[in-house]
């Protein structure tokens, strides 16, 4: 049998635009569930429950590089979740939003006729290196056993703290302003939605997050991975 999900599997998935990082899990959870039924011989593979997970959530919006493990290799996803992380993708200049990226529609604007792209080269080298962001208010957080964007939806604002991120590299790739497009290489639990509000803040200006794309999980390349329905393919 070419897979082994009992025992465990590592599956490099390329997450689709629209996705949850749980329906992926969920399609390929399916998937290996149907497999195993038609696969197991009388006894010898169990046909039922199968472990699945992620490690490390992508965005609807965002896509790319999602670590899938399987059955004992689930046991490995904190590994991955700890590796550094490659991102492409483009900040839009002039608005912000409440989600810091295109999920909501922009609340202010600002003129962008006083931005040029050495005013953004030079404000990009303050988030290279220890730095400190507040994770958005719509995030994945848990505060006092609810997610953040839980309480948000309910108009319900907290504090958040501020958390300590490591980015190893940043790059502006290419400027047609408003839009400017990016390559960040960055620590476990940075936000690239903050990176674009806060970016925007310290130019006097708006900006959000319009696309991301994660092209890396430590050695792990995208250009390795398969997308969700070619992986469902390959079990039929």
């Amino acid at each position: 049998m070419p897979f082994n999900f009992i025992e465990g599997e590592v599956l490099l998935i390329d997450k689709p635009m629209g996705w949850t990082s749980f329906d992926v899990v969920n399609k390929i959870r399916g998937a290996i569930r149907n497999y195993l039924r038609e696969h197991a011989k009388e006894g010898s593979i169990p046909s039922g429950k199968i472990k699945v997970g992620h490690a490390g959530t992508l965005d609807p919006l965002a896509t790319g590089l999602l670590i899938v493990c399987t059955g004992k290799l689930t046991k490995k996803i904190e590994e991955f979740m700890a590796k550094e992380k490659e991102y492409t993708g483009t900040f839009t200049f002039g608005a912000s939003t409440a989600t810091y990226d295109a999920e909501t529609l922009p609340e202010n604007s600002f003129p962008t006729d006083t931005l040029s792209k050495e005013r953004i080269l030079e404000a990009s080298l303050n988030f290279v290196g220890n730095i400190q962001q507040i994770p958005p208010m719509y995030s994945a957080i848990k505060q006092d056993g609810k997610r953040m964007y839980e309480l948000a939806r309910q108009g319900i604002s907290v504090e958040i703290k501020p958390r300590d991120v490591f980015i190893k590299e940043f790059e502006l790739t290419d400027f047609e302003i408003p839009k400017v497009n990016f390559r960040i290489v960055c620590s476990k639990g940075t936000y690239i939605r903050s990176i674009a509000n806060d970016l925007g803040v310290s130019l006097n200006n708006g900006a959000f997050l319009s696309t991301l794309r994660r092209t890396r999980i430590g050695e792990h390349k995208i250009e390795n991975a398969l997308g969700v329905l070619e992986f469902v393919e390959r079990l039929k």
